[in-house]
Protein backbone atom coordinates (compact mmCIF):
# COMPACT_ATOMS: atom_id res chain seq x y z
CA UNK A 1 0.00 0.00 0.00
CA UNK A 2 1.83 3.75 -0.67
CA UNK A 3 2.83 5.03 2.11
CA UNK A 4 0.98 8.46 3.20
CA UNK A 5 4.54 10.13 4.40
CA UNK A 6 6.30 12.98 4.07
CA UNK A 7 9.65 12.67 2.37
CA UNK A 8 12.48 12.17 4.35
CA UNK A 9 14.54 14.86 5.25
CA UNK A 10 18.12 13.90 4.30
CA UNK A 11 16.19 14.03 0.48
CA UNK A 12 14.93 16.79 1.00
CA UNK A 13 18.09 18.86 1.98
CA UNK A 14 19.66 16.81 -0.67
CA UNK A 15 17.88 18.23 -3.64
CA UNK A 16 17.69 21.50 -2.34
CA UNK A 17 19.11 24.52 -3.83
CA UNK A 18 22.85 25.99 -1.96
CA UNK A 19 20.74 28.68 -0.22
CA UNK A 20 17.67 26.33 0.99
CA UNK A 21 19.98 23.54 2.90
CA UNK A 22 19.66 25.98 6.05
CA UNK A 23 16.11 26.43 5.90
CA UNK A 24 15.64 22.34 4.70
CA UNK A 25 17.00 21.78 8.04
CA UNK A 26 14.12 23.56 10.02
CA UNK A 27 11.56 20.75 9.40
CA UNK A 28 14.17 18.07 11.05
CA UNK A 29 14.10 20.82 13.61
CA UNK A 30 10.09 20.87 14.19
CA UNK A 31 10.03 17.54 14.08
CA UNK A 32 12.33 17.06 17.21
CA UNK A 33 10.32 19.06 19.03
CA UNK A 34 7.08 17.29 17.85
CA UNK A 35 8.36 14.05 18.57
CA UNK A 36 9.76 15.10 22.24
CA UNK A 37 6.05 16.04 22.96
CA UNK A 38 5.12 12.96 22.17
CA UNK A 39 2.55 14.05 19.41
CA UNK A 40 3.46 11.66 17.14
CA UNK A 41 2.69 8.55 19.31
CA UNK A 42 -0.18 6.30 18.83
CA UNK A 43 -3.68 7.53 20.09
CA UNK A 44 -5.41 3.78 20.76
CA UNK A 45 -8.47 5.02 23.26
CA UNK A 46 -9.22 8.21 21.49
CA UNK A 47 -9.61 5.92 17.96
CA UNK A 48 -11.45 3.05 20.36
CA UNK A 49 -14.12 5.81 21.27
CA UNK A 50 -14.44 7.23 17.95
CA UNK A 51 -15.39 3.37 16.76
CA UNK A 52 -17.90 3.10 19.93
CA UNK A 53 -19.56 6.73 18.54
CA UNK A 54 -19.52 5.35 14.94
CA UNK A 55 -20.71 2.20 16.11
CA UNK A 56 -23.67 3.84 18.07
CA UNK A 57 -24.49 5.98 15.42
CA UNK A 58 -24.71 3.46 12.93
CA UNK A 59 -26.92 1.68 14.63
CA UNK A 60 -29.59 4.18 15.44
CA UNK A 61 -29.30 5.36 11.59
CA UNK A 62 -30.29 1.28 10.78
CA UNK A 63 -32.98 1.46 14.07
CA UNK A 64 -34.12 4.84 12.87
CA UNK A 65 -34.64 3.38 9.20
CA UNK A 66 -36.46 0.15 9.79
CA UNK A 67 -38.78 1.49 12.21
CA UNK A 68 -39.78 4.93 10.34
CA UNK A 69 -40.63 2.41 7.52
CA UNK A 70 -41.80 3.33 3.91
CA UNK A 71 -42.30 7.50 4.77
CA UNK A 72 -41.33 10.49 3.19
CA UNK A 73 -39.55 11.04 6.61
CA UNK A 74 -36.88 9.02 5.17
CA UNK A 75 -35.61 11.90 3.92
CA UNK A 76 -34.23 12.99 7.03
CA UNK A 77 -32.87 9.56 8.18
CA UNK A 78 -30.96 10.35 4.28
CA UNK A 79 -29.32 13.67 6.03
CA UNK A 80 -28.42 11.67 8.68
CA UNK A 81 -26.63 8.50 7.00
CA UNK A 82 -24.82 11.48 5.16
CA UNK A 83 -23.33 13.10 7.91
CA UNK A 84 -22.35 8.52 9.35
CA UNK A 85 -20.82 8.13 5.59
CA UNK A 86 -18.73 11.18 5.93
CA UNK A 87 -17.40 10.33 9.29
CA UNK A 88 -16.57 7.19 8.10
CA UNK A 89 -14.62 8.70 5.65
CA UNK A 90 -12.63 10.45 8.28
CA UNK A 91 -11.88 7.62 9.88
CA UNK A 92 -10.77 5.54 6.46
CA UNK A 93 -8.63 9.19 6.05
CA UNK A 94 -6.93 8.55 9.13
CA UNK A 95 -6.10 5.58 8.62
CA UNK A 96 -4.76 5.94 5.27
CA UNK A 97 -2.15 7.97 6.96
CA UNK A 98 -1.76 4.60 9.65
CA UNK A 99 -2.65 7.06 12.50
CA UNK A 100 -4.90 5.00 13.79
CA UNK A 101 -2.48 1.46 14.51
CA UNK A 102 0.99 0.95 14.67
CA UNK A 103 0.94 -1.77 12.10
CA UNK A 104 0.71 -1.04 8.29
CA UNK A 105 -1.73 -3.94 7.52
CA UNK A 106 -3.86 -3.33 10.13
CA UNK A 107 -4.02 0.06 9.26
CA UNK A 108 -4.73 -0.96 5.61
CA UNK A 109 -7.36 -3.51 6.67
CA UNK A 110 -9.47 -1.12 8.26
CA UNK A 111 -8.86 1.31 5.96
CA UNK A 112 -10.22 -1.17 3.03
CA UNK A 113 -13.70 -2.05 4.98
CA UNK A 114 -14.22 1.37 6.26
CA UNK A 115 -13.97 2.66 2.62
CA UNK A 116 -14.95 0.17 0.28
CA UNK A 117 -17.42 -1.83 2.13
CA UNK A 118 -19.24 1.27 4.56
CA UNK A 119 -18.82 3.86 2.64
CA UNK A 120 -18.35 2.42 -0.81
CA UNK A 121 -15.03 4.02 -2.38
CA UNK A 122 -11.69 2.28 -3.51
CA UNK A 123 -9.54 2.44 -0.55
CA UNK A 124 -6.21 1.94 -2.79
CA UNK A 125 -7.67 4.32 -5.87
CA UNK A 126 -7.77 7.12 -2.72
CA UNK A 127 -4.49 6.25 -0.97
CA UNK A 128 -2.63 6.63 -4.71
CA UNK A 129 -4.49 9.49 -5.67
CA UNK A 130 -4.05 11.09 -1.49
CA UNK A 131 -0.13 10.16 -1.42
CA UNK A 132 0.23 12.49 -4.75
CA UNK A 133 -1.77 15.21 -2.89
CA UNK A 134 0.57 14.92 -0.09
CA UNK A 135 3.93 15.20 -2.25
CA UNK A 136 2.94 17.70 -4.17
CA UNK A 137 0.27 20.12 -2.70
CA UNK A 138 -1.50 22.59 -5.25
CA UNK A 139 1.00 21.73 -7.97
CA UNK A 140 -0.77 21.41 -10.86
CA UNK A 141 1.21 19.14 -12.78
CA UNK A 142 1.48 16.91 -9.66
CA UNK A 143 -1.28 17.30 -7.71
CA UNK A 144 -4.60 15.34 -8.74
CA UNK A 145 -6.86 17.55 -6.27
CA UNK A 146 -6.03 20.63 -8.60
CA UNK A 147 -5.93 19.31 -11.66
CA UNK A 148 -8.68 20.93 -14.41
CA UNK A 149 -12.14 19.09 -14.63
CA UNK A 150 -15.71 20.38 -13.88
CA UNK A 151 -13.28 23.36 -12.02
CA UNK A 152 -10.35 25.13 -13.37
CA UNK A 153 -7.62 25.84 -10.50
CA UNK A 154 -4.89 28.06 -12.44
CA UNK A 155 -5.00 31.13 -14.89
CA UNK A 156 -3.02 28.70 -16.91
CA UNK A 157 -5.74 25.92 -17.15
CA UNK A 158 -8.16 28.18 -17.83
CA UNK A 159 -6.23 29.48 -21.10
CA UNK A 160 -5.62 25.95 -22.22
CA UNK A 161 -9.26 25.61 -22.27
CA UNK A 162 -11.94 25.32 -25.14
CA UNK A 163 -14.08 29.22 -25.34
CA UNK A 164 -17.18 26.68 -24.79
CA UNK A 165 -15.22 25.72 -21.34
CA UNK A 166 -13.89 29.27 -20.42
CA UNK A 167 -17.62 30.42 -20.61
CA UNK A 168 -18.54 27.74 -17.60
CA UNK A 169 -15.57 28.40 -15.73
CA UNK A 170 -16.03 32.20 -15.69
CA UNK A 171 -19.59 30.90 -13.35
CA UNK A 172 -17.63 28.61 -12.04
CA UNK A 173 -17.82 29.97 -8.57
CA UNK A 174 -21.11 30.20 -8.27
CA UNK A 175 -21.35 26.12 -9.45
CA UNK A 176 -19.22 25.32 -6.79
CA UNK A 177 -21.28 24.00 -4.33
CA UNK A 178 -24.20 22.89 -6.91
CA UNK A 179 -21.25 20.67 -7.98
CA UNK A 180 -20.19 19.22 -4.57
CA UNK A 181 -23.64 17.05 -4.62
CA UNK A 182 -22.64 15.12 -7.52
CA UNK A 183 -19.03 14.47 -5.44
CA UNK A 184 -20.09 11.15 -3.98
CA UNK A 185 -20.89 9.88 -7.64
CA UNK A 186 -17.56 11.16 -8.63
CA UNK A 187 -15.73 9.08 -6.06
CA UNK A 188 -17.79 5.96 -7.00
CA UNK A 189 -17.04 5.99 -10.86
CA UNK A 190 -13.65 6.70 -10.22
CA UNK A 191 -12.98 3.85 -7.69
CA UNK A 192 -14.63 1.59 -10.37
CA UNK A 193 -12.40 3.04 -13.09
CA UNK A 194 -9.53 2.09 -11.38
CA UNK A 195 -9.79 -0.96 -9.98
CA UNK A 196 -11.07 -2.24 -13.34
CA UNK A 197 -7.95 -0.60 -14.91
CA UNK A 198 -5.67 -3.13 -13.40
CA UNK A 199 -7.27 -6.94 -12.17
CA UNK A 200 -4.01 -7.15 -9.93
CA UNK A 201 -5.60 -9.72 -6.84
CA UNK A 202 -5.68 -6.65 -4.27
CA UNK A 203 -7.94 -4.88 -6.76
CA UNK A 204 -10.41 -7.40 -7.09
CA UNK A 205 -10.83 -7.70 -3.53
CA UNK A 206 -11.44 -4.15 -3.37
CA UNK A 207 -13.66 -4.33 -6.60
CA UNK A 208 -15.61 -7.08 -4.63
CA UNK A 209 -15.79 -5.51 -1.51
CA UNK A 210 -17.73 -2.22 -3.55
CA UNK A 211 -20.14 -4.34 -4.92
CA UNK A 212 -21.17 -6.25 -1.22
CA UNK A 213 -21.86 -2.62 -0.51
CA UNK A 214 -23.65 -2.07 -3.31
CA UNK A 215 -26.03 -4.85 -3.35
CA UNK A 216 -26.45 -4.38 0.58
CA UNK A 217 -27.35 -0.72 0.12
CA UNK A 218 -30.02 -1.39 -2.64
CA UNK A 219 -31.42 -4.20 -0.90
CA UNK A 220 -31.74 -2.55 2.17
CA UNK A 221 -33.06 0.82 1.17
CA UNK A 222 -35.41 -0.91 -2.05
CA UNK A 223 -36.96 -3.64 0.63
CA UNK A 224 -37.93 -0.78 2.77
CA UNK A 225 -38.94 1.97 0.99
CA UNK A 226 -41.34 2.12 -2.43
CA UNK A 227 -39.13 2.75 -5.58
CA UNK A 228 -39.83 6.42 -5.79
CA UNK A 229 -38.99 7.22 -2.09
CA UNK A 230 -36.06 4.88 -2.26
CA UNK A 231 -34.42 6.69 -4.95
CA UNK A 232 -35.09 9.87 -3.62
CA UNK A 233 -33.36 8.75 -0.25
CA UNK A 234 -30.70 7.82 -2.17
CA UNK A 235 -30.30 11.03 -4.29
CA UNK A 236 -30.70 13.03 -1.21
CA UNK A 237 -27.91 10.84 0.67
CA UNK A 238 -25.27 10.67 -2.00
CA UNK A 239 -26.30 14.91 -2.60
CA UNK A 240 -25.44 15.66 1.07
CA UNK A 241 -22.31 13.43 1.55
CA UNK A 242 -20.50 14.53 -1.58
CA UNK A 243 -21.82 17.97 -0.27
CA UNK A 244 -20.68 17.73 3.41
CA UNK A 245 -17.36 15.66 2.27
CA UNK A 246 -16.81 18.32 -0.55
CA UNK A 247 -16.72 21.44 2.04
CA UNK A 248 -14.75 19.64 4.58
CA UNK A 249 -11.78 19.01 2.19
CA UNK A 250 -12.75 22.70 0.36
CA UNK A 251 -10.85 25.15 2.89
CA UNK A 252 -7.62 23.19 2.78
CA UNK A 253 -5.73 24.69 0.11
CA UNK A 254 -8.49 26.21 -1.88
CA UNK A 255 -6.99 29.65 -2.84
CA UNK A 256 -3.88 28.87 -1.57
CA UNK A 257 -0.32 29.46 -3.38
CA UNK A 258 0.69 27.32 -6.26
CA UNK A 259 3.90 26.03 -6.25
CA UNK A 260 6.22 24.04 -8.46
CA UNK A 261 9.65 22.05 -8.28
CA UNK A 262 10.61 25.70 -9.87
CA UNK A 263 10.00 27.76 -6.71
CA UNK A 264 12.55 25.23 -4.69
CA UNK A 265 10.67 25.75 -1.20
CA UNK A 266 11.87 23.19 0.86
CA UNK A 267 9.56 20.24 2.87
CA UNK A 268 8.26 22.91 5.70
CA UNK A 269 7.74 25.85 3.78
CA UNK A 270 5.83 24.04 0.47
CA UNK A 271 3.31 22.41 3.44
CA UNK A 272 2.82 25.43 5.08
CA UNK A 273 2.47 27.72 2.23
CA UNK A 274 -0.03 25.88 0.24
CA UNK A 275 -2.17 24.95 3.08
CA UNK A 276 -4.90 26.54 5.67
CA UNK A 277 -6.26 26.04 8.85
CA UNK A 278 -9.52 26.25 9.79
CA UNK A 279 -10.05 27.84 13.23
CA UNK A 280 -12.57 26.66 15.92
CA UNK A 281 -13.36 24.36 19.03
CA UNK A 282 -14.08 20.55 19.48
CA UNK A 283 -17.28 20.51 17.47
CA UNK A 284 -15.17 21.96 14.41
CA UNK A 285 -12.54 19.33 15.25
CA UNK A 286 -15.11 16.61 14.76
CA UNK A 287 -17.42 18.45 11.76
CA UNK A 288 -14.35 18.62 10.01
CA UNK A 289 -12.38 15.00 11.00
CA UNK A 290 -9.28 17.21 12.11
CA UNK A 291 -9.14 18.53 8.91
CA UNK A 292 -8.77 22.09 9.98
CA UNK A 293 -5.59 21.57 11.36
CA UNK A 294 -4.31 21.04 7.62
CA UNK A 295 -1.09 22.97 8.40
CA UNK A 296 -0.17 20.43 11.12
CA UNK A 297 -1.37 17.47 9.23
CA UNK A 298 0.46 18.09 6.16
CA UNK A 299 3.55 18.43 8.05
CA UNK A 300 2.81 15.58 9.86
CA UNK A 301 0.39 13.21 8.05
CA UNK A 302 0.39 10.28 10.53
CA UNK A 303 -0.18 12.40 13.72
CA UNK A 304 -3.19 11.03 15.11
CA UNK A 305 -6.39 13.18 14.99
CA UNK A 306 -6.62 13.97 18.39
CA UNK A 307 -3.06 15.45 18.70
CA UNK A 308 -3.54 17.93 15.72
CA UNK A 309 -4.87 20.39 18.00
CA UNK A 310 -1.96 20.15 20.59
CA UNK A 311 0.63 20.27 17.84
CA UNK A 312 -0.51 23.40 16.47
CA UNK A 313 0.59 25.68 19.08
CA UNK A 314 4.15 24.53 18.65
CA UNK A 315 4.21 24.68 14.75
CA UNK A 316 2.57 28.77 14.98
CA UNK A 317 5.53 29.47 17.26
CA UNK A 318 7.74 27.93 15.12
CA UNK A 319 6.53 29.18 11.79
CA UNK A 320 6.95 32.65 13.54
CA UNK A 321 10.28 32.32 14.72
CA UNK A 322 11.24 31.51 11.35
CA UNK A 323 9.19 34.16 9.69
CA UNK A 324 6.86 31.71 7.47
CA UNK A 325 3.74 32.75 6.68
CA UNK A 326 0.83 30.42 8.88
CA UNK A 327 -2.77 30.73 7.72
CA UNK A 328 -5.47 30.61 10.15
CA UNK A 329 -9.01 31.68 9.47
CA UNK A 330 -12.64 30.99 10.04
CA UNK A 331 -14.81 28.48 7.95
CA UNK A 332 -16.83 30.99 6.19
CA UNK A 333 -14.00 33.15 5.82
CA UNK A 334 -12.05 30.26 4.12
CA UNK A 335 -14.85 29.23 1.73
CA UNK A 336 -15.01 33.20 0.82
CA UNK A 337 -11.55 32.75 0.02
CA UNK A 338 -11.91 29.75 -2.09
CA UNK A 339 -14.39 31.27 -3.81
CA UNK A 340 -12.71 34.17 -4.72
CA UNK A 341 -9.76 32.26 -6.37
CA UNK A 342 -12.26 30.78 -7.91
CA UNK A 343 -13.61 33.26 -9.66
CA UNK A 344 -10.96 35.14 -10.31
CA UNK A 345 -9.11 32.25 -11.93
CA UNK A 346 -12.80 31.42 -14.47
CA UNK A 347 -12.30 34.75 -15.61
CA UNK A 348 -8.88 34.88 -16.47
CA UNK A 349 -8.58 36.04 -20.15
CA UNK A 350 -7.52 34.06 -22.88
CA UNK A 351 -4.44 34.61 -24.61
Amino acid sequence: MPSIQPPPVVSAERSALPDQRARGSAYAELSREIKRAGLLDRRPGYYLAMFAVMAAMCAVGVAAFILIGNSWWQLATAAYVAVISTQLGFLGHDAGHRQIYRSGRANYLAGVVLANVWVGFSYGWWVDKHSRHHAHPNDEDKDPDVGAGALVFTARQAQASGRVARFFYRFQAWGFFPLLLLEAVNLRVSSVRYLISDRTRPRLIELAMLGLHTAGYLGVVFWVLSPGKALLFIAVHQGLFGLYLGCSFAPNHKGMPQLSPADAADYLRRQVLTSRNVRGHWLTDFALGGLNYQIEHHLFPSMPRANLRHAQRIVKEFCAAHRVSYLETGLVASYTQALRHLDTVGRTPAL
